[in-house]
C-alpha cells in the first residue's frame, strides 16, 4: 500500500485519541452535555478504522505508533467509564427517587 492510505489508519487512532483525551477533560470538569457529540466522533472514527484497515499494511514505525495511540485510547477509554458510571448511577438513583414520590402523591390523591 502507498504511505498515504497507510497514514489514514494512524490519522484516525490519532484522531480517536485526541477526541477521547478531550472526553477526560470534559468528564472531569462534569460537562456531561459534550460527551454525546464525541461519542458519536469517536464510533464513526472506529467505523472508518474498520473499513480501511484490513485494506493497508503499515510499516514497523507506523504500526508502534498506532500501538502507542491504542494504549493511550484503552486508558482514557478506561477514565472516561469511571468518571460517567457515578454520574449514572447518581442519574439513575434520582430518577428512582421521583418515581417513588410520584407513586407516595397518587397513593394519598396528591398527584396532579
Amino acid at each position: 500500500m502507498n504511505m498515504a492510505a497507510s497514514s489514514e489508519v494512524v490519522h484516525c487512532y490519532a484522531q480517536l485519541a485526541s477526541t477521547l483525551s478531550l472526553m477526560v477533560t470534559l468528564a472531569r470538569a462534569r460537562e456531561w452535555d459534550r460527551l454525546p457529540e464525541l461519542e458519536a466522533q469517536c464510533n464513526a472514527l472506529v467505523d472508518r478504522l474498520r473499513v480501511v484497515s484490513p485494506q493497508e499494511t503499515l510499516d514497523p514505525a507506523q504500526v508502534e505508533e498506532a500501538r502507542g495511540l491504542m494504549r493511550r485510547i484503552r486508558a482514557d477509554q478506561q477514565t472516561v467509564c469511571e468518571l460517567v458510571k457515578p454520574q449514572l448511577a447518581s442519574l439513575v438513583a434520582h430518577m428512582a427517587d421521583l418515581q417513588k414520590r410520584s407513586e407516595i402523591d397518587r397513593a394519598y390523591g396528591l398527584s396532579r
